[in-house]
């Protein structure tokens, strides 16, 4: 049930849109909107021509009001009109611009009109513009043509909020055209882009309090705490160097005994073999 109620209070605010559209012209209002009020419904017209939409002696509110109550019977409807800021960056005035120009002049002079709304975009400041005109325009055969400029988000969140997609269509000769237009406003916030703050005095900010850093202790690393201790296969090493050379010596005085023990033998004969041939003479 509830959303029986909203689909028909929205099918309701397109419809009124698409009447205050046709009643004006495209090129007048780039949008509007109803909003609920305790005292009635608020209908809020954006345009870029407000005089066109009053008329003289506010006669065309008068009718728009009359109109809406017979056709969409609204109890008390309040028209507001809000001019637009700038209709160069608004897609929806450069899309019935296009629009009325191709009905006037016809479909002979599609580049020039093209090409015309883009330098009156990005004359205002836009990032950059895509206009798409499909149709057969110029010859019977339908094609697609593309007249864009500038940098234009085509996907994340910046294209689904910060471009502006307006769509309409233009009725000629041939047929039916359709018109696209993307306008990217200077006012987004891309993701990647960098903000450069100049250099700011330091008499204007007053006074500041200094914050006086207090140095940190420094940990040991880890390969500085090995190098300290000694490893275990070093104290077996030299040990068994130690041990080594305790034998290296206690061979040697064996030897140093042995060498010594000989030549006491060997002395012993030779002494008396000399006193037996003195005693022979």
């Amino acid at each position: 049930m509830i959303v029986d109620k909203i689909m028909k209070q929205k099918l309701k605010d397109y419809r009124i849109q698409e009447y205050i559209k046709n009643t004006f012209g495209q090129v007048a209002v780039s949008g509007s909107k109803l909003q609920m009020t305790p005292l009635g419904e608020k209908v809020i017209i954006y345009s870029s021509r407000p005089g066109m939409v009053v008329g003289r002696k506010g006669q065309s509110i008068k009718l728009l009001t009359q109109n809406l109550k017979k056709i969409f019977k609204l109890e008390n409807p309040q028209i507001e009109i809000s001019e637009v800021e700038n209709p160069n960056l608004d897609a929806d005035v450069i899309a019935g611009r296009i629009a009325s120009s191709l009905e006037r002049f016809g479909s002979q002079r599609f580049k020039g009109v093209g090409h015309r709304a883009l330098s009156d975009v990005m004359g205002a400041g836009a990032l950059g513009v895509e206009i798409l005109v499909s149709g057969k325009i110029p010859s019977s055969r339908a094609k697609r043509w593309r007249f864009y400029q500038g940098y234009l988000k085509k996907s994340g969140d910046v294209a689904l909020t910060s471009v502006r997609v307006a769509y309409t269509s233009a009725k000629l000769k041939t047929g039916v055209v359709g018109i696209q237009v993307r306008i990217m406003p200077p006012t987004t916030c891309l993701p990647d882009s960098i903000v450069y703050k100049e250099n700011v005095d330091v008499e204007t900010l007053g006074d500041i309090e200094e914050v006086v850093e207090v140095p940190k202790k420094k940990k040991k690393s880890r390969s500085t705490k090995r190098r300290s201790t000694p490893k275990k296969s070093t104290k077996k090493k030299e040990a068994v160097v130690a041990a080594e050379e305790k034998v290296v010596e206690k061979t040697e005085k064996v030897e140093a005994k042995v060498e010594a023990v000989a030549e006491v033998k060997v002395a012993a004969p030779e002494g008396k073999v000399a006193k037996e041939g003195s005693k022979k003479e």
